[in-house]
Parts: structure tokens; C-alpha cells; sequence
């Protein structure tokens, strides 16, 4: 029998409920308690603009617990609208505000489990106590911007910041029947990927009447009744209806700083395989804490909320008691863009060069199905591998839902350290209504077999 233990874990989005059922299934005898600072616990953030959208009908939807479900289904207390202020690692013990009643309170711990996220960059001048100022993070987030849409005649809106969340936002009030001007600081929308793939989605913005404004250095936001009226970008004067701010997102580690634990470099938490901090009793998991990249092998951080949900499970089973290792990880994300997908796994052409790989690359644009198809639409993949040894080493795709499935096969051969031919001497599946007669991971595995040999 597991003595029992007080594991606490603070934050309640993702990691945090994962964490804690995961401590309590491996610990019964464990007293297990959760603390979130908002209203919401165990919600859908990736799903949030397609509330906003309309093609998941309420937010209702995204919520999966609430204190009083998850505590009969996990056996885990919960306190929404509790903010931890302070750890005391000395005594083991943390102080909580209650922001209802403005009461505190002392808790102490055996293990504490850090999985507090991520938090919204601000841009300077735009507060998110102006009326008219939203970001898109969270429920309440989410709340505000549906509440405002409904209450007021928005026909324009300003989306500043055209990464994953930026650009998801621009179709969710595209779908709202809004004009909308995406700005962007840098010259092409979702910087840092492919330049091939980034000209692609500004083709695509552009079908879909959506301003974009890139290179736009200077914003600054014009207030009349704790509104922006308009925006100054650059030399052009922009007037806001509506603003929502995208500009990217931070680990939230305010706590783990004022404790003193050890951050990284993209400040996130320091691990090591356990998922403990620096200080042996507390762990971390989630959009806080950095991992171990398979390609690099160095440290990284990227938030998102697959990778929070199964740190989460491995710092909950270690509070209570267990020794699972966190393992290495091959980043692997899509995101939706209108009528179209982008995937990228493992390293883009600027990460690998930056890391300091011998690298070359491919890229082909094939039908996603045999032409004869009245649904066959091309598809984009640009394939990066390593000189020296021929290691694949990450991939884009820009196309169809197919793109998820060859971003997939593309993490597990960089996973197992597979060598360029292993694309050529995979059996893909084929029928005319669901694939190409020759895949394009196939063109692409052939491409760099050729190249090599030049």
C-alpha cells in the first residue's frame, strides 16, 4: 500500500488535471488538490476559435470538468478562482488567494506540481482593459470577444500578429462576416516557416479579401473612451472596430521565478527526466517547462497542449511516487487556414541551419490524389536532411487534411533516425478517392536520393 502524500498542482488547464488524476490513480491513498486562478478547469484552448467561428457550437463544449465532476470522477479537489502567490520551499508550503472572498490561506505540500502555462504577450499601448482589445488564451478570453461581437455592430477588425493563433482568428471573424486587416511586423504572414509555404498562405489570405499588412514596424493605437478608434501602422491610419492582439505567447512562470527555480533559455522551467525542477520536491509539466528536442538533443520550448496533457501524466505519476522518464520529442503541429492545412515536424530550413546541421533540401507540389479525381488538389512538402549522415531531419506541407498524416510518418522516421531511402521504401496505401497513384513523401524521398548524387 502507497503511504499517502499531499501533492498539490497548481493550474488547471491541460497539464494541471492530467497531472493531478494521473497522481491520484497511481496514489488512491493520495490527498491530491488542484488550484486554478480562473473560472475554468480542464478546457479545449486549441478548440477556442472554432467556438469563435461557429463550428463548435458553445464553449460549453470545450469544458470537459468542472471542481465539482472532477472531484467525483478523479477523486481531486478542486478550487477555481485561487491564486497561488507564493511557494515556501523552506516549509514546503503555499499561499493561496482566494479572489472572491480576498482571503489567503497556507497548504502544505509532500510533492507540488507547476503546470501554470503559458500567458499572452502584451503590445505596448494596447491594455486589455480597453473595451474594445481582446486576446484569445482562454475561456474567458473567449467569453469576452463573443460577448462584444454580440453587443456591438462590428463590421472591421484588426488582428495584430499572424502566427498559429493570429491566423486562426483571422478566419473565426472572417466566418463572423467581418473585414479584417491582419497585421504582421514581419514581411510574410506565420514567420519563421518555410518562405515557400508563407508566400502560399498570402496567396490564399489574399482569395479570401483579407488585408495583410506586413513589414509593419511601427502600431500604435488611437483611444477615445477607453477604446482603440484607429490604429497608426506605419504611415497608414487603420480604423478599429474590433482588436484582437496575437503577438505570441510566453511561458507563465512569475511563481517558479519568485520560488527561485532554475529557468531556461526560452524561459521555461529546467527538468530533468523526471519532470523535477531544480528543487527536488516540486515538478513541472506543460507550457511552462521546457523539453529535450529529439533533432538538437539541446533544450526547446514549444506550448502546446498534446505534449502539456502527457507531462502532465509523467509529473503526476512521479509526485505520487512513480519513475517514468519524459521522453525527447519531435515537434509536430498543423494548423488550419481556410480551406487548407500546414503541418511542420521536427526542424525547418532556418531552425536547422541555426542549429548548425549541414543541411540541404527538396520540395516538390503534387496532386493530393490521382488527377483524375474531381477532388484532386495540389500539395506542398519541403523536406530537410542532413548532408552527412542522411538523416531526415524535419519537413513542411501545405495542402489537404493529408498533410497531418505525412507530418506524422515524417516524426516517426526522425524519431527512429531514419535515412532519406526509408521515404522510397515505404508501402504507401493507395485508392483514387483517398490518395495520389505515387505519394508525395515518395517524390520527395527520390528528389533527395537525386540530389545527393549530383
Amino acid at each position: 500500500m502507497k503511504r499517502p502524500v499531499k501533492i498539490l498542482v497548481v493550474g488547471g488547464s491541460a497539464a494541471g488535471p492530467a497531472a493531478a488524476a494521473k497522481a491520484k490513480r497511481y496514489n488512491p491513498n493520495a490527498n491530491v488538490i488542484l488550484f486554478e486562478a480562473g473560472n475554468f478547469i480542464s478546457t479545449g484552448t486549441c478548440e477556442i476559435p472554432y467556438v469563435l467561428s461557429g463550428d463548435i457550437s458553445n464553449y460549453d463544449d470545450i469544458v470537459y470538468y468542472s471542481a465539482g465532476s472532477f472531484l467525483n470522477k478523479k477523486g481531486v479537489r478542486v478550487f477555481v478562482n485561487h491564486f497561488v502567490e507564493q511557494i515556501d520551499r523552506k516549509l514546503k508550503t503555499i499561499t493561496v488567494r482566494d479572489i472572491q472572498s480576498d482571503t489567503i490561506s497556507e497548504f502544505q505540500y509532500d510533492s507540488l506540481i507547476l503546470t501554470t502555462g503559458s500567458q499572452s504577450k502584451t503590445l505596448t499601448g494596447f491594455s486589455k482593459e480597453l473595451k474594445n482589445v481582446f486576446h484569445l488564451k482562454n475561456i474567458d478570453d473567449l467569453i469576452k470577444v463573443e460577448s462584444y461581437l454580440k453587443n456591438n455592430s462590428v463590421q472591421t477588425a484588426i488582428v495584430i500578429g499572424s502566427g498559429y493563433i493570429g491566423l486562426e482568428a483571422t478566419e473565426a471573424l472572417y466566418k463572423n462576416k467581418v473585414d479584417i486587416t491582419l497585421i504582421e511586423k514581419e514581411s510574410l504572414p506565420l514567420p519563421f516557416v518555410e518562405y515557400e509555404i508563407s508566400n502560399r498562405i498570402l496567396a490564399d489570405l489574399e482569395n479570401y479579401s483579407i488585408r495583410f499588412m506586413g513589414k509593419s514596424k511601427n502600431v500604435e493605437p488611437y483611444i477615445d473612451d477607453d477604446k482603440v478608434v484607429s490604429i497608426k501602422c506605419d504611415d497608414d491610419m487603420l480604423q478599429a472596430e474590433l482588436v484582437l492582439s496575437t503577438v505570441g505567447i510566453t511561458p507563465n512562470n512569475i511563481l517558479a521565478k519568485k520560488a527561485k527555480l532554475e529557468i531556461g533559455k526560452f524561459g521555461g522551467i529546467k527538468v530533468d527526466k523526471k519532470l523535477k525542477t531544480s528543487d527536488r520536491n516540486i515538478f513541472a509539466a506543460g507550457d511552462n517547462m521546457e523539453f529535450t528536442n529529439v533533432v538538437t538533443g539541446k533544450p526547446d520550448y514549444f506550448p502546446f497542449a498534446t505534449y502539456a496533457h502527457s507531462f502532465g501524466h509523467i509529473a503526476g505519476e512521479n509526485a505520487a511516487g512513480g519513475n517514468v522518464n519524459a521522453e525527447p520529442i519531435v515537434k509536430n503541429v498543423s494548423v488550419k487556414i481556410f480551406d487548407k492545412y500546414f503541418a511542420s515536424v521536427g526542424l525547418n530550413s532556418i531552425e536547422a541551419a541555426n542549429s548548425r546541421f549541414n543541411t540541404v533540401y527538396v520540395d516538390a507540389e503534387v496532386p493530393n490524389l490521382i488527377k483524375v479525381m474531381p477532388e484532386s488538389k495540389p500539395v506542398y512538402g519541403k523536406l530537410i536532411f542532413d548532408i552527412d549522415n542522411k538523416k531526415i531531419l524535419g519537413a513542411s506541407f501545405y495542402g489537404g487534411k493529408e498533410v497531418s498524416g505525412f507530418a506524422d510518418l515524417i516524426s516517426s522516421a526522425i524519431y527512429s533516425g531514419q535515412q532519406i531511402d526509408f521515404l522510397t521504401k515505404v508501402s504507401y496505401n493507395y485508392t483514387p478517392p483517398l490518395s495520389p497513384f505515387v505519394n508525395l513523401l515518395s517524390v520527395l524521398g527520390r528528389k533527395a536520393i537525386a540530389k545527393l548524387k549530383k
